[in-house]
């Protein structure tokens, strides 16, 4: 399950670094990079996007992936339990939740993390870079965790699944941890090329040439 806001308003924390346009590019490439990850992976029933954006309820059907529409954009946390509360209407569900700025993100990130969740009851999670987000979050049944996005989300989730008597699973890799928010963490991307549809975008912009100089 991928959460999209509206992408006019997307990457805000960026805009001292790009225009509008090219935040709004930006995230799509990096959508773009995250579905077709997840289209690769057989550890996975299936995708859902969770959104009101034309865009990418447009773009959704290219990965095989289906639309949960939100009846209004509430944010990360509310599209996130919204998508858990209707799968959980399904026995034995689980739920993977996974932002849509991961550009690194790759099917042998999505084992690691099959790999490590436990018998249900169960939760793993997968720390952003800096040790504060929730990059990931796998939850059998659907609907176990209270969910908690924004900052230092990874102890709210360490705190909430222990108090359910769950010991977390924790998966620490690097297509999982690097979520762009800031300019820092675009030209930490930048700096390490990959082959990825949000590494070309930058490089053939100019973006990253930009970035680079600018934080060299």
């Amino acid at each position: 399950m991928v959460p999209v806001k509206n992408f006019e308003n997307v990457k805000e924390r960026l805009s001292t670094a790009l225009t509008p346009a090219e935040r709004q590019h930006l995230f799509r490439c990096m959508l773009v990079d995250v579905l077709n990850a997840l289209s690769e992976c057989p550890e996975l029933e299936g995708t859902v996007l969770v959104t009101r954006e034309p865009e990418a309820t447009a773009l959704a059907p290219c990965y095989g992936a289906k639309v949960l529409i939100e009846r209004e954009n509430l944010g990360h946390t509310a599209a996130s339990t919204f998508a858990a509360c209707r799968l959980a209407q399904v026995s034995g569900t689980s739920m993977l939740q996974l932002p849509g700025d991961l550009p690194l993100l790759a099917p042998p990130d999505i084992t690691a993390l099959v790999v490590q969740h436990a018998e249900q009851p169960a939760i793993t999670l997968a720390p952003s870079r800096d040790g504060r987000g929730s990059n990931a979050v796998l939850c059998t049944p659907a609907d176990v965790l209270p969910l908690h996005f924004g900052n230092d989300s990874f102890n709210l989730h360490m705190t909430e699944s222990r108090n359910l008597g769950i010991e977390p699973a924790i998966c620490e890799r690097p297509g999982l941890a690097l979520d762009i928010d800031t300019p820092e963490d675009l030209a930490f991307f930048f700096n390490a090329p990959s082959a990825t549809t949000t590494y070309e975008y930058l490089y053939s912009s100019g973006i990253g040439a930009r970035l680079s100089a600018q934080f060299s």
